[in-house]
């Protein structure tokens, strides 16, 4: 994950409290998951289950970037979207 702040030059790495060998890769900046990490999975695809997830993540992204964020039907648009990713998704 360390070196993921390298490779895309952006972002942060986050240790966990528990273990100094784990941790997380956080890109706060909307145009550098635009610009950077989004690009990165299209032209590289997520397999599996996770490709899910990625694709419910652009779109909160596409609905970010046009300041769906800032109003409360966007706002709950996008906590409906996030409720269903990860361990929330519905398996079919």
């Amino acid at each position: 994950m360390r070196s993921l702040v390298n490779y895309f030059g952006i972002g942060r790495y986050v240790p966990a409290s528990s273990n100094k060998d784990l941790g997380n890769f956080e890109v706060i900046k909307l145009s550098d998951n635009m610009d950077k990490i989004i690009p990165f999975f299209v032209r590289y695809p997520i397999l599996g289950m996770k490709s899910q997830d990625f694709k419910d993540f652009c779109q909160v992204v596409q609905l970010m970037s046009n300041g769906a964020h800032l109003t409360e039907d966007g706002l709950a648009e996008i906590r409906e979207i996030k409720a269903g990713m990860n361990r929330g998704r519905e398996i079919e």
